[in-house]
């Protein structure tokens, strides 16, 4: 596997992978890599000729309270584990590299409308850093395709928006959400909890499941479902941020007409702000949750 640190370097990986006629993928990351991370580089593996893993903690998408300065840097792990799944290139660049003149004066990627609310709403600021570096990482990379996890349901919206306004000409692959035996979703910030906290989070996926169960068995009033799922996520010890049911494209907030639905739900245990989703299809001939 080869590591590269430098954009002048990346860039001529790049042009002779695309004079050789080969096809890349790119999978963006922050590092601290768990399985959730490895399945989003094999499913690009299936897609590309050439496989390209980014690592950069991205100052950008970082609130002024939020946890930057401890977020883990585990490096040699992550490295370790994309070479053994056969890797071809991991990009590590610093930050001075990606904003080489400071945040304060650095062009940025805003996507309005789909950004707003939801983690929108609770991390202001964070989709703007995320389209950013998105958007310069495609640039860099130049990639045909791109993978990003279904548990940051919001962010792959704000992605695809953001590819189909710009016309950016890179398909967006959407990988269904890795979860430990127990349900919960992997998360790098799972590493904060105890095992008796991880066991007390399985509750917010618990109550996605049960929404999910009423809305196929018919039931519609919206708002009711979402406080009683609310109710229960703070019996079990969690303090919700948001559970919203919303139409699954738009994100706008769900109709009784609409069949494409995606259960959003956020809550903090302790310090930790645990998020995840659960789809869920509804019409005469299909009814299923994913």
């Amino acid at each position: 596997m080869q590591s590269i640190t430098e954009i002048k370097s990346l860039r001529s990986q790049i042009k002779a992978w695309r004079q050789a006629g080969l096809s890349i993928a790119l999978v963006p990351t922050m590092g601290n890599l768990h399985q959730g991370h490895f399945s989003l580089v094999e499913k690009a593996k299936t897609m590309a000729d050439k496989v390209v893993v980014s690592i950069f903690v991205n100052p950008m998408q970082f609130g002024a309270n939020e946890d930057l300065a401890n977020y883990p840097r585990t490096l040699t792990a992550d490295k370790q584990g994309l070479a053994e799944l056969g890797t071809d290139t991991v990009f590590t660049p610093s930050v001075e590299t990606i904003y080489p003149n400071g945040l304060g004066v650095q062009s940025f990627v805003d996507v309005p409308g789909i950004s707003m609310g939801y983690c929108g709403g609770s991390r202001p600021g964070h989709f703007k850093g995320v389209a950013t570096v998105v958007t310069k990482l495609f640039n860099l990379v130049q990639p045909d395709f791109a993978c990003f996890g279904e548990k940051d349901f919001q962010q792959l919206q704000v992605i695809k928006t953001m590819v189909r306004d710009l016309s950016v000409p890179v398909q967006i692959i959407g990988v269904p959400t890795t979860r430990e035996v127990s349900g919960l979703a992997m998360s790098s910030r799972n590493g904060y909890l105890s095992e008796q906290q991880k066991n007390t989070a399985t509750a917010l996926f618990k109550e996605l499941n049960s929404c999910a169960d009423k809305l196929l068995a018919g039931q519609r009033d919206f708002n009711s479902l979402c406080q009683q799922a609310k109710e229960s996520l703070v019996k079990a010890g969690l303090k919700p941020d948001y559970f919203e049911i919303a139409q699954r494209d738009s994100l706008k907030n769900a109709t009784l007409d609409d069949e494409n639905l995606v259960i959003l739900a956020a809550a903090f245990l302790g310090e930790v702000r645990l998020i995840d989703n659960l789809q869920v299809d509804i019409n005469n001939n299909n009814q299923e949750k994913t």
